[in-house]
């Protein structure tokens, strides 16, 4: 077998195979890069835990990368969408990394620990050594990206450095505070912030990540640390759940993931992803193309969230209005409720269909479906 297929091919990540070396033997799939556990309990189960509790799972699929130099403020800015020189001592900001053709190239988070910003606005050099700053990537876009950005590094100080020994447990639901509560961990208030944490002999790293339905929490332990960080989680009231119903709530959320329902030819405002836009904090790679459509048009087609009357689509299921294409599904996910099953899904819709507000329809090969936009995520 050749060096590429060996790296190409995914490994279990460090909670899967513990699970797997123990009495549970969970049903495992590969996602993000990684293989992790499909499902850990009944899915009508995982789901009332992460629309209605609390819900810990694995996030083994995430990377981190430190970015040092004396030049990694300023460099950094250069290469994502969003704030880097004003980002507070202990916060973050979801990006997207553009080509410079304004294309998406990746997604990430890029986080800052210490002191707060010593000087901000466009241009400015903010930070100091005792300054750490680093991006969360998945796995299955790290080697891509971090090429990506080794092109750009040519008479700066900066250094791209993945970190090892680690992995990361996913803590979600409208609960998921309460939970860190009872076991004297720290609550969050803001989304896209983060600290620091002794517990147990244990050090962490807890982060307050964007959420719509709940709280999303990532938890940074060692791998050696993991196993008894699970079993705490579940002891402070978190049901394991796996990937399965992790993906149907990030539909449900409205939360689009790059390589399903974002894409290489894809411009940033067409994923409707405004939150990972900062139009006034100077120049980064793609910027001419954002700032040309943001101040002369908009784009002619947006990532939408649909509900579903029908069988449930698979992603690329055309959707259409009075027999004309207008659209496609990117990712569709189905919700046992104790109400009734809700099906949603995200879609590319071009704006003539936005604007006659009307239902889209659909075939499958189980039948025929509707599929209605909404303004705002529907509440589950």
């Amino acid at each position: 077998m050749s060096d590429i297929a060996l790296a190409a091919s995914p490994t279990a990540t460090p909670l899967a195979a513990w699970l797997a070396s123990g009495e549970i033997h969970p049903e495992t799939t590969v996602y993000r890069g990684v293989i992790t556990p499909q499902e850990l309990d009944a899915r009508q189960t995982e789901t009332e835990a992460l629309v209605f509790g609390a819900a810990v799972h694995d996030m083994g699929w995430l990377r981190r990368v430190q970015v040092k130099g004396s030049d990694r403020f300023r460099w950094l800015s250069g290469m994502v969408t969003n704030a880097v020189n004003e980002l507070a001592g202990n916060g973050g900001a979801w990006n997207l990394v553009l080509n410079a053709q304004g294309r998406i190239q990746g997604e990430l988070s890029v986080w800052r620990s210490g002191p707060q910003t010593y000087g901000s606005g466009p241009g400015s050099q903010a930070g100091s050594d005792d300054d750490t700053l680093e991006m969360e990537i998945a796995a299955d876009q790290q080697e891509k990206l971090l090429t990506h950005f080794d092109k750009f590094i040519i008479m700066d100080d900066v250094e791209l450095t993945p970190r090892g020994g680690e992995t990361a447990l996913g803590l979600t639901g409208p609960k998921a505070g309460e939970v860190l509560a009872r076991l004297g961990l720290p609550v969050l208030r803001d989304p896209m912030t983060h600290a620091r944490a002794e517990f147990n002999g244990m050090s962490l790293r807890i982060r307050r990540e964007y959420g719509v339905l709940g709280e999303h929490y990532v938890i940074w332990t060692s791998l050696h640390s993991m196993p008894k960080m699970w079993k705490f989680l579940m002891t402070g009231g978190a049901l394991p759940v796996g990937v399965a119903a992790v993906e149907s709530f990030r539909v449900a959320e409205g939360i689009p993931l790059y390589g399903v329902d974002m894409l290489e030819r894809d411009l940033p405002q067409e994923t409707s992803q405004m939150r990972t836009l900062h139009f006034s904090k100077g120049c980064y790679l793609g910027q001419e193309i954002v700032e040309r459509i943001r101040s002369r048009g908009n784009v002619h087609r947006h990532l939408r969230q649909i509900e579903i009357d029908g069988p449930l689509p698979a992603s690329g299921t055309e959707l259409k209005l009075d027999g004309a294409a207008v659209g496609n599904v990117t990712s569709a996910a189905e919700l046992p409720l104790p109400r009734g099953t809700r099906r949603v899904a995200l879609a590319m819709v071009r704006g003539e269909a936005e604007a006659k507000q009307q239902p889209l329809g659909y075939e499958t090969g189980e039948g025929a479906g509707t599929a209605r936009m909404v303004a705002s995520t529907p509440a589950v």
